[in-house]
């Protein structure tokens, strides 16, 4: 479910391949539960099962399964603006939009992020990017862990990622560089969320069956956690853009990170 303060409605996807748009405001006497919407104000065909969704101003970003990502206008939601393939080689878990209204994060379940603009001029496609992340490497083995979470600091436009490896990411996105990972939780990150200011992050960490079941299985827990400036406020970038283009993954803040174009 997601709220877009826009058209001041809650939005929700299903796996019923419906978007739905619901008005918080309305009593439940005047919803009509019983007819073909359900009750929303209108219901949206998808392509497949809705497994994430975000919207900033008037559009809203729709993931779908067989790696479908549907661009709508909440203003004109007939049809949607642009229907693209994810892409990343893999299902798609998480989708955050830019607080500038620029593009969008997109996360799969490979341990990759996805950095894509609206704008479909050749020019501007030119700077999406993709990038490992959420890897564990013991030798000559690589576990590959799903990103599960995404979350956007509103002061400084970085962003979090939580991934089933228990670790978040911080990442300046415009300048490909990983500015912090934090200490790991007892188990997948499956929710985050910056505070209004940007001092506060929420992490939810909770149990997400990549492994299936498991014996005593961590408690769903949320964590709230200060944040250091330094851990969110990106860093200059010299001319020469000191990013590696193979790497990708663990480290330390400052860590560089790999990425393909």
């Amino acid at each position: 479910m997601h709220y877009n303060s826009n058209i001041q409605a809650c939005i929700t996807g299903s796996w019923d391949c419906t978007v739905r748009i619901w008005d918080p405001r309305a009593s439940v006497a005047s919803s009509n539960a019983t007819d073909s919407k359900g009750g929303a104000q209108s219901v949206h065909r998808q392509p497949s099962t809705v497994y994430t969704m975000d919207s900033i101003r008037n559009q809203l970003v729709v993931g779908t399964a067989g790696r479908h990502v549907l661009i709508w206008d909440l203003r004109q939601m007939h049809a949607p603006l642009e229907q693209r393939e994810s892409s990343l080689r893999y299902q798609t878990r998480c989708i955050q939009c830019f607080p500038n209204g620029q593009g969008y994060i997109l996360g799969s379940i490979e341990g990759r992020i996805a950095v894509e603009m609206f704008d479909p001029s050749p020019e501007v496609q030119k700077k999406k990017y993709a990038f490992k992340c959420h890897r564990v490497k013991e030798g000559d083995k690589e576990t590959i862990y799903p990103v599960i979470a995404i979350a956007f600091h509103q002061g400084y436009n970085t962003f979090a990622t939580g991934g089933c490896d228990g670790i978040v990411n911080i990442w300046d996105g415009f300048n490909r560089k990983r500015l912090a990972q934090l200490s790991k939780y007892p188990t997948s990150i499956s929710s985050l969320a910056f505070s209004e200011d940007g001092n506060l992050l929420a992490i939810a960490s909770s149990y997400m069956y990549e492994r299936g079941p498991i014996e005593n299985e961590p408690e769903p827990t949320i964590y709230i956690r200060s944040v250091a400036e330094n851990e969110v406020k990106p860093k200059h970038i010299s001319n020469t853009n000191n990013v590696s283009a193979t790497g990708g993954g663990g480290g330390t803040a400052g860590a560089n990170v790999g990425y393909k174009g």
